[in-house]
């Protein structure tokens, strides 16, 4: 696809077309299967611990956003996977570098074509989001969003790292939780019943 037909598809809201740049959804879980993933989510509370090795040590390490990290010893450097919601600067994506993008985001007018024509690059389906919004009753975090995504794979283990569910607050922005459209409240206890119910799901 080129990229003028990339954003007259974006323009028109062309789910199939956008589709067509994403690999399947089958093989991004396929190539989970097995592996010890560590999860990094943006509480600003991560930057008091020290988890930097721990998260290095994952067989795959995914980060959301703008994935600030402000030192080794909390939050690693590694980046194997980035989940976006929003644009991302270059000089962060510079600064990230990661293997492969995956666009989380139903807001498919924030796609940008460089993410889209990276290599790996994955598109989350639009009822993916609505049945997770459905259950939340509340619009879902990126972090959300990766959990359900990647408990549907065979991984062997999914450590969560910086996730506090806005009680710190997020080191990429000054927003509270009044700012923003999720309930912090309804995702924490949909994490921690997933982690009852999935041995695999643990939060740091």
């Amino acid at each position: 696809m080129t990229r003028w037909r990339f954003l007259l598809a974006r323009t028109l809201r062309d789910e199939t077309a956008l589709a067509a740049l994403s690999v399947p959804q089958r093989d991004l879980l396929a190539a989970l299967d097995g592996r010890r993933v560590a999860l990094v989510g943006n509480a600003r509370a991560l930057a008091a611990a020290r988890h930097g090795a721990a998260i290095d040590a994952a067989d795959l390490v995914i980060r959301i956003n703008r994935a600030p990290m402000p030192a080794r010893t909390s939050h690693g450097i590694r980046t194997d996977w980035l989940a976006l919601a929003t644009r991302l600067p270059g000089a962060d994506r510079d600064r990230i570098a990661p293997g492969r993008v995956l666009w989380m985001s139903p807001k498919r007018k924030r796609l940008d074509w460089r993410t889209a024509r990276a290599p790996g690059f994955y598109l989350h389906p639009l009822s993916d989001y609505r049945a997770l919004k459905a259950r939340l009753a509340a619009p879902p975090t990126t972090g959300a969003m990766m959990i359900d995504l990647c408990l549907r794979s065979g991984l062997a283990r999914l450590d969560l790292y910086g996730f506090d569910f806005f009680a710190s607050q997020s080191l990429s922005g000054r927003r509270t939780a009044a700012d923003v459209p999720h309930d912090f409240a309804a995702e924490a206890g949909w994490v921690r019943a997933r982690a009852r119910s999935d041995p695999r799901l643990h939060l740091n």
